[in-house]
């Protein structure tokens, strides 16, 4: 790292990037000087459509207001500082949305140390604990775009019914939830039915692209977050994206690109430790959906340190990321680039990056066309029920649902997997659990990592199907997956709906199942029938696959 940093760096509005002109100029025919020959720096800050084709265009068309949203943002200020005021005796602030919905607001608060819960999934368990969590002092932002997210549905009506059962009469209950939506979609007549106070997003912004709009911004100021500062440290930034040079965020994209076209398109997300906390989900989420597709894409996998197994790699791109650096080097981290400013600077730089990336790849960074595949079959299951199925063998507390010719035991299966990576694949470990109570599940990721010596990925389910869901189905064909499920004791139902938040969870593991699975590749699922004991078997195996 200490390297890295003596090298040059391509700095504006107090964001630096070290490392990137190195990997660009490893290609043989460097990517940024094929954009500049295109002048893409200047036609993407004017918001050009066609800079990613004809096929694109139509998309790109209505997707490109994250450029300068942050300039429009700041009409939603005076607004956000009358809410804030109105509901200072709510300091209980829980954000209920999936994706862009919900990772920007999670990094915010968990980089300014503000206090925010978010619930991002259909675990009944987790469900249980936020809806039981100072009800009487709590705000509920629901956020989604689209305004027909089931999961932010299932919560909308959770909590509505939790805040009537305590005895609060409608309009009281309506005090506490704010909805954040898209300007005509149906949750904002449902809010308007409600009686539901609703801030309207910037309709031109993407899910993933939206750190800056109103997703962003209504949490974290509920939560107290100063997001005017946000807006300043983009704003400061945003007047390079047109430049050819001191253009951090055309570095960092022609570097993704240049990595990606030449062996290495696994990106390593480090964080350095210097004050960005969480980045790594929110920029998997953005270079996984926006660049997975069409059979190619990036696939970043977040490390939980600098030594982290699968940090580095001969096939891997490590891109470290923190807040501002003093001088020295910072011990073990060994990076090929590093990112480093403010929080509202980094949204603004790797969106234009991954922007960037997809323009090299020649992909469309702005749509997400398998991302409905996963959701269609949970509607048909949840519609039918779920396909009968048994284990295919028993061991414990953990149950194996095995494609046909693999091992019948843990251990064998799990090593099983990891042989059938080869030189190319890579493991997606998902988890439809409780990521608060089974937290130890996602140990799995660096102890199979390690065994298998290629990229491993770690995802909470149902959450990263609005994330990396879209790499597992459109990029290469090269993944397995190894699927974690779990008995639940003390289901919940979805008020007003036929199924509970265990059904709904079963539906949409078992739905991601068959959208896999019917791409031929192999999926396996292991069942936790009890989990903390399951869970502890699992990690034990896995600990065990180590050659």
């Amino acid at each position: 790292m200490s390297d890295l940093l003596a090298g040059p760096a391509e700095l504006a509005g107090g964001l630096a990037v070290h490392g990137a002109d190195t990997v660009d100029r490893s290609a043989a025919a460097p990517v940024r000087e094929q954009l500049v020959a295109r002048e893409v720096p200047a036609r993407l800050a004017a918001k050009d459509p066609t800079l990613w084709g004809p096929d694109a265009a139509a998309e790109a068309q209505v997707r490109l207001g994250w450029v300068d949203t942050h300039e429009r943002s700041r009409e939603l200020l005076p607004q956000l500082a009358e809410l804030v005021e109105e509901l200072a005796d709510l300091d209980h602030v829980v954000l209920a949305g999936m994706g862009g919905s919900s990772l920007a607001p999670e990094v915010i608060a968990r980089t300014l140390g503000r206090p925010l819960t978010v619930l991002d999934t259909t675990d009944p368990g987790q469900v249980r604990a936020a809806l039981t969590d100072r009800l009487d002092r709590t705000v509920v932002v629901i956020s989604s775009k689209s305004g027909s997210t089931v999961e932010t549905d299932s919560h909308r009506r959770a909590y509505w019914q939790a805040f009537l059962d305590a005895g609060m009469t409608e309009a009281e209950a309506a005090r506490h939830l704010v909805v954040v939506t898209d300007p005509g979609s149906p949750l904002e007549a449902t809010a308007a039915e409600m009686g539901v106070v609703t801030i309207l997003a910037d309709p031109e912004v993407g899910g993933r692209y939206s750190a800056l709009t109103a997703f962003g911004l209504v949490p974290a100021a509920l939560a107290g977050v100063a997001v005017t500062d946000l807006l300043d440290d983009a704003d400061a930034l945003a007047g390079s994206l047109a430049q050819d040079r001191d253009n951090p965020g055309l570095a960092l994209g022609a570097a993704l690109g240049a990595a990606a076209t030449t062996g290495r398109a696994t990106v390593a997300l480090v964080s350095d430790g210097t004050g960005v906390d969480g980045l790594g989900d929110w920029a998997e989420q953005l270079l996984a959906e926006s660049t997975g597709k069409a059979g190619a894409g990036i696939l970043p996998v977040v490390v939980e340190s600098p030594d982290a197994p699968g940090a580095t790699g001969p096939d891997v791109l490590t891109v470290s990321y923190g807040g501002a650096l003093g001088p020295g080097q910072l011990p073990g981290v060994e990076a090929d680039v590093a990112v480093n400013g403010s929080l509202g600077a980094h949204f603004l730089t790797w969106e234009y990056a991954t922007a960037i990336a997809g323009a090299a790849l020649g992909v469309n960074p702005f749509d997400q066309p398998n991302v409905a595949e996963s959701k269609e079959n949970t509607a048909r299951i949840l519609a039918a029920g779920a396909p009968a199925e048994a284990p295919t063998f028993t061991e414990g507390a953990v149950e194996g649902y095995a494609p046909a010719g693999a091992p019948a035991d843990l251990a064998g299966v799990l090593r099983w997997l990891l042989d059938g990576l080869g030189d190319d694949g890579y493991l997606a470990v998902t988890a439809y659990l409780d990521r608060r109570a089974d937290a130890a599940v996602a140990g799995l990721r660096p102890l199979l990592a390690r065994a298998a010596g290629r990229p491993v990925t770690f995802g909470w389910g149902p959450r990263f199907l609005h994330s990396t869901g879209q790499y597992h189905k459109g990029g290469p064909p090269v993944g397995s997956y190894l699927q974690v499920t779990g008995a639940v004791t003390d289901d919940l139902p979805v008020p007003g709906r036929p199924y509970t938040f265990a059904e709904l969870q079963a539906a949409q593991a078992a739905g991601d199942r068959q959208a896999l699975a019917d791409r031929g590749r192999p999926v396996l699922r292991l069942h936790l029938t009890e989990r903390a004991a399951g869970a502890a078997q699992l990690l034990d195996a896995a600990k065990g696959t180590r050659t």
